[in-house]
């Protein structure tokens, strides 16, 4: 009998450039929060644009796929930016509206929120 063998979600997400999409997508979205934009303030385009790709690179490990992040922790990456609950549930609502608008079925927006949602102790600051 031969094993059935379930898709990684780095699969079920599109792959690389399907991650890469929904990453500029949402990048475009925080940038231009009244709440979350000024985080960047200050970062050079081409600070902009290595952040950007550890923040891929960091998903398509995470999803199963073939990258490795080579990037800090994500508590030593925000510690100290004093991003709070409402920092956090604005995020939170972009990235709900970033993979509803990328077309992402409902049990994959539901891992990768929950992936997410996993991250929140490491990245919010006296919650």
């Amino acid at each position: 009998m031969e094993a059935i063998t379930r898709e990684s979600l780095y699969e079920r997400l599109g792959g690389y450039d399907a991650i890469a999409a929904a990453t500029d997508e949402l990048l475009a979205r925080l940038l231009s929060d009244p709440l979350l934009g000024d985080y960047w303030k200050g970062a050079s385009y081409d600070n902009r644009r290595r952040a950007r790709q550890f923040i891929v690179d960091f998903m398509v490990e995470a999803a199963g796929g073939p990258a490795f992040y080579n990037g800090r922790s994500m508590k030593l990456s925000h510690d100290g930016m004093g991003i709070d609950a409402a920092g956090w549930a604005a995020f939170m609502r972009h990235a709900s509206d970033t993979l509803s608008h990328c077309g992402v079925l409902p049990q994959e927006t539901e891992e990768v929120l929950g992936f997410f949602e996993s991250l929140r102790s490491d990245i919010v600051e006296g919650d």
